[in-house]
């Protein structure tokens, strides 16, 4: 059995992190990872913009709505409703190799090269310094990760009223890319009422993305063609396969895909990982010195039960609650579409009564084209023939803004690994997820005020749209971070309290979710773990 030094498990945004941060330190890494990619032919073709393809390409149903139309969707919005066919593989092999039951929790996982990060949609928001704390991060250290990160996956973003809640301290960004029509206007009516707002505790500003706007490297800037959701020809937008591309490119680094990791074992200063080969089904062992776990906070909590000997079999489980809000923008009735488009959020909005950025909830908003109408057509009260005819003449003015909220451990929101025989594993993910009335509460009236700030700025929420727990696809605090040894928890260094050469480097350790998106936190924190392993800081 062949013995390597350092081994990431998982090829996500924690992964990629982690990994970089030990190669570029020198160190020989290998990286395990199932790792499905796009072996269909509905890759769109390169160059070309949204409105073009729509209206000349005759091979568009395949990009759109899939070759058997399996991009359709009817009914309320769910999780992954923004994965197009182009993308769809990302949750390939899911049923069969990390199968999960809930009647109260939906989650969207991947075992695709890149993970989640295939289709994340890349909003960079720092948290603030109290959130850090309370997330068990430690601020000063998580700030200087923070731009380490940014740098190395390019940040757009402007120096606005809502910096102080976006950017934060990050000192290195390129331009946001231009607002569409849409949203120009609603900065614009911000900007008249700007003094009422501030003083009602609300700020609007661009949502920083991890998107380029200037050429860097290999990667082109930004070109507006409206295909976010399906294409990144470009690679304007980072994903994680760019960063492991890259890595593979280097001696000191090695990539092992096709495998599941099922669970270690230490032997001595050893590390044992048993995977499953998915292209035989045929169980399979590596060596390693040192482990670390970034198969995101559901597939790290199955890894890490698996791996204990005599222990409990369930952890706790945040993840944020939101709720989508379809709006209409009377003054863009009838206007022609964009040629030119950005369809990545375009502006974030906070409310913060205190001025302290903390627990407070967000929201972003992106307008609507390039996601075709029949994913928006049944929120609109109208029959289907008559909503069409409707939502042709709207769509110019169509706004979906996506509400969020902060999560906290409660013993009402946890996983349990439970016996399957019919699994390939032998077990299975089992979630339960309930809210507090309390929470309940507050959510909705923190949703009801967005929408009457959405009113004030001539923008018309048509309905509130709660969601499937779980469809935010932000998930963490499985095993909560702990100075106290405790089993399934990890040492504030990332590694897994009684092991002595396991880490993790997802969103696991966080012990409270702030409701700004998680991903640019998580790689800080991969970076961070990395970090501490090289030294030896555990």
């Amino acid at each position: 059995m062949k013995k390597f030094d350092y081994v990431v498990v998982g090829s996500g945004c924690s992964g990629a992190m982690a990994a970089q941060t030990l190669v570029e330190s020198g160190e020989n890494v290998t990286m395990i990872d199932v790792g499905v990619i796009n072996e269909n032919d509905n890759n769109l073709p390169y160059g070309k913009n949204f409105l073009d393809i729509r209206n000349n390409d005759r091979l568009q149903y395949k990009y759109f709505i899939g070759g058997r139309g399996e991009g359709i969707n009817w009914g309320e919005i769910s999780k992954g409703a923004q994965i197009t066919p182009p993308r769809r593989y990302m949750t390939s092999k899911i049923s069969e190799y990390i199968p999960f039951t809930s009647n109260t929790f939906s989650p969207l996982e991947s075992l695709g090269y890149g993970g989640l990060g295939i289709s994340w949609g890349l909003q960079c928001w720092e948290y603030s310094n109290a959130d850090l704390t309370k997330v068990g991060m430690n601020p000063k250290e998580t700030r200087l990760a923070y731009d380490i990160i940014g740098k190395r996956i390019g940040i757009s973003a402007t120096s606005d009223d809502a910096a102080k809640y976006t950017i934060g301290e990050l000192k290195n960004f390129q331009p946001s890319a231009n607002a569409d029509k849409n949203h120009t206007y609603i900065l614009e009516k911000f900007e008249k009422k700007k003094k009422t707002f501030l003083k009602q505790g609300l700020h609007v500003g661009r949502t920083p993305l991890a998107l380029i706007t200037r050429k860097t490297g290999g990667r082109k800037a930004y070109r507006y063609l409206d295909t976010d959701f399906y294409s990144d020809n470009d690679e304007s937008a980072w994903r994680p396969w760019i960063t492991i591309n890259n890595l593979r490119k280097k001696d000191n680094f090695t990539y092992i895909g096709a495998h599941l990791v099922v669970r270690f074992e230490e032997i001595g200063d050893e590390v044992i990982i048993h995977t499953i080969d998915i292209r035989s089904n045929e169980s399979k062992s590596f060596k390693c010195d040192h482990l670390v776990l970034a198969s995101g906070a559901l597939g790290t909590a199955r890894i890490a039960i698996r791996s204990q000997k005599n222990g409990n079999n369930k952890v706790p489980l945040l993840s944020n609650p939101h709720s989508y809000i379809p709006c209409v923008q009377p003054k863009m009735f009838g206007k022609g579409y964009e040629k030119k488009k950005l369809g990545f959020g375009q502006l974030s909005y906070f409310i913060d009564p205190k001025g302290d950025d903390s627990e407070i909830s967000v929201a972003s908003s992106y307008s609507y084209q390039s996601l075709m109408l029949f994913r928006i057509i049944a929120q609109i009260p109208f029959n289907f023939a008559d909503g069409r005819i409707v939502s042709r003449y709207l769509t110019p003015g169509l706004i979906v803004m996506i509400a969020q909220h902060p999560d906290y451990q409660s013993p009402n929101k946890y996983l349990r690994l439970i016996k399957d025989t019919s699994s390939i594993t032998g077990d299975r993910l089992e979630a339960h997820y309930q809210l507090s009335s309390e929470d309940e509460a507050e959510w909705d009236k923190r949703e009801r005020k967005y929408a009457s700030i959405l009113r004030k700025l001539r923008t018309y929420p048509i309905r509130r749209i709660k969601t499937e727990h779980g469809s935010a696809i932000h998930y963490a605090g499985t095993l909560p971070f702990s100075e106290t040894p405790k089993k399934l928890h990890l040492h504030p260094s990332g590694r897994i309290h009684y092991t002595k050469h396991v880490y993790v480097a997802d969103s696991s350790g966080f012990r409270f979710l702030p409701a700004k998106g998680l991903t640019f936190t998580l790689m800080a924190n991969a970076h961070i773990v990395a970090n501490n392993l090289k030294r030896g800081n555990f």
